[in-house]
């Protein structure tokens, strides 16, 4: 056989197997995407965890570092709370000057029913010399007009009893007046005894600010950039930084609107992280949205202004990842995944 022919045969073998391999490439290809959905829409979530101080001020310590970890309940950073603490001391010496009131309130009280006794005995004396009067003048006017009595006694009697009258509703009137003053009393001392209890509340809620000056962690994870040094001031509210909770981890697929036919809560998934593609995962559709990822942008799409464009739209699909344990070292939130559903 000469050289030509041997080359033709080769060559010919050649384009063969070439062939053969794009046909089998082909045929699994089609065959594959005939029974999967794929998209490589999708990321790694994790839940993030703001931390916001409740109290505004200046920061006096910090105690992590970008992408440090951190446990639930240490303690990240602290607020200065030195006008805190002058406030809480002004509103203890304020409720000791309040509890004296009481006290005060509490003396007044006891002098008044003192004097209400002292002038109700003064009312009981001054009451029985008016009937005795008034029994002595009558006995008397008996007695002048008999001419038993000159008239000088008989006016005395009168007079003795003009005057025991005028003591006696000056009597009447003190106990009027020293009771009027017991409820004045009673009344200072319920008020006293209210500005108590609102004092306290004040202080037990400045307690709770100077409680918030110190920022602890609310889940175990690994800080994310730190966005406060020591010595800024800080408003409440404003975020710190934020934790990342690195014990669980999940995939949110944004498949198609046209590929959601084949996709069913519980199906398989496999899912290639773009840094780590030779390592699959397996994962499980624990939930599908019920709108559109559209639906939750700031400026939602709306049909009826006229100038509609018809766009496939995605659906977020949420995927558990099977054994997150043995991947937690490679996960991290954010990172793109392509994901493949068999059906």
């Amino acid at each position: 056989m000469s050289t030509q022919n041997t080359k033709t045969i080769v060559t010919r073998g050649i384009l063969v197997i070439l062939l053969l391999s794009a046909a089998i490439f082909g045929f699994r290809k089609i065959s594959y995407e005939l029974h999967h959905e794929t998209t490589d829409n999708a990321q790694v979530e994790a839940r993030l965890v703001p931390i916001l101080p409740r109290v505004a001020g200046y920061i006096k310590a910090l105690h992590i570092e970008d992408y440090s970890t951190v446990k639930k309940d240490s303690l990240l950073a602290e607020i200065d709370d030195s006008e805190l603490a002058l406030q809480l001391e002004e509103m203890e010496a304020d409720l000791a000057q309040a509890q004296s009131d009481i006290e005060n309130a509490s003396a007044s009280i006891t002098n008044t029913n003192a004097s209400i006794l002292s002038a109700k005995s003064n009312f009981e004396v001054v009451k029985t010399r008016k009937e005795k009067a008034q029994r002595d003048f009558e006995r008397d006017q008996n007695l002048y007009k008999d001419g038993a009595i000159t008239q000088k006694q008989f006016e005395d009697s009168k007079t003795n009893l003009d005057v025991t009258i005028r003591q006696y509703e000056t009597s009447k009137n003190d106990v009027a007046v020293a009771e009027s003053k017991s409820g004045v009393s009673e009344s200072q001392l319920k008020r006293a005894q209210a500005q108590i209890e609102v004092k306290i509340a004040r202080i037990e809620q400045q307690k709770l600010k100077l409680s918030y000056t110190k920022i602890y962690s609310t889940t175990d994870g690994k800080i994310g950039k730190r966005n406060i040094d020591a010595g800024q001031f800080v408003q409440a509210g404003s975020p710190l930084f934020t934790i990342v909770n690195d014990k669980v981890f999940w995939v949110v697929a944004n498949f198609k609107e046209t590929q959601l036919e084949h996709i069913k809560l519980g199906q398989e998934a496999e899912i290639k992280l773009d840094a780590f593609k030779k390592q699959p995962i397996k994962g499980k559709i624990v939930s599908i949205s019920d709108a559109t990822g559209a639906k939750f942008s700031l400026l939602p799409p709306d049909n009826s202004t006229g100038n509609f464009v018809k766009v496939t739209q995605r659906v977020p699909v949420k995927i558990e990842i099977e054994d997150i344990d043995k991947y937690k070292d490679i996960l991290r939130a954010g990172m793109s995944v392509e994901v493949s559903v068999a059906y």
